[in-house]
């Protein structure tokens, strides 16, 4: 079976070509915050000419928006103004008569983990991406699920001391409460720095936190975690775990299991799984 997944970054497009579980072929090309829609959208044309075939039977999207799943409208999408409300699944499928199916980013790379990475023998998901921001994506019963409005998953948002745990748990941290970059502190905590290595071990302080409150939300088999700041997990698990470890209802935590992604490529992997869910649900 062959998919294209695309990546719809904020300053790059890219597009695969997934066949079974192999990413065969990528092209990107980047793309500026003063493009025009149609710019924008001829981008993406050309890009999926250059790797479409007559075998192809879906398109999955990954967007970093706010996202109406079942009539496939991208609405704000972070650092392409021009597009307030693109009808992307219309355009696509007038366009290629094939089936589109389009997400936001947190839940591409909870379905990508799912059908690519460590997600396959597990049924209830989290996919934690820590990077600029703090996002999650849901699979639940073996289903993504997205909530009415593209909004299941947002811990992020979720006020913690004073601030939210966007804040303490993604790679503002550093920002806010460091002189050091993410980079740096791992880099330094690699080298037995002791001032990264206490930096780090705050840092898993407060995730450890955010999962608990997950875990009340969310009663999952299995979290992924992603993004940049997942990276430096070796240096944040021991007390990232010693916070878990308090959490209300011990029997939860007997089978849960936490770990880093290892899926290369996962954003485009990740959007080419919104067609696999879409057709195994």
């Amino acid at each position: 079976m062959e998919i294209l997944g695309v990546d719809l970054g904020g300053t790059n497009i890219r597009v695969g070509q997934v066949e079974d579980e192999t990413l065969k072929k990528i092209v990107s090309s980047p793309i500026h915050s003063k493009e025009k829609e149609e710019d924008v959208l001829n981008i993406l044309f050309s890009l999926i000419d250059q790797v479409i075939s007559p075998s192809v039977k879906g398109i999955g999207i990954g967007v970093p928006s706010v996202v109406d799943t079942k009539k496939g409208i991208v609405f704000e999408v972070q650092n392409i103004p021009c597009w307030k409300e693109v009808h992307l699944k219309d355009i696509l499928e007038a366009k290629y008569k094939v089936p589109v199916y389009v997400n936001n980013d947190a839940n591409c790379f909870a379905v990508g983990e799912k059908y690519f990475g460590k997600g396959k023998n597990y049924d209830d998901i989290v996919g934690l991406i820590m990077g600029t921001g703090l996002g999650a994506g849901l699979i639940i019963n073996g289903s993504l699920y997205s909530g009415k409005n593209c909004g299941a998953g947002e811990f992020g948002m979720i006020p913690y001391l004073g601030q939210n745990y966007e804040y303490y748990c993604s790679g503002q941290f550093f920002s806010n409460v460091s002189k050091l970059s993410g980079s740096e502190a791992s880099e330094k905590a690699a080298h037995g720095d002791k001032e990264a290595l206490v930096l780090l071990n705050h840092l898993g302080e407060h995730i450890g936190e955010a999962i608990k409150t997950i875990l009340f939300a969310v009663d999952p088999e299995i979290i992924i975690l992603g993004g940049s700041v997942s990276k430096s997990f070796e240096f944040f698990k021991d007390s990232m775990w010693e916070r878990i470890n308090t959490f209300a209802f011990p029997m939860n935590l007997k089978n849960l299991k936490i770990v880093p992604s290892e899926v290369d490529q996962v954003a485009i992997l990740g959007a080419a799984a919104l067609y696999l869910d879409a057709i195994n649900n």
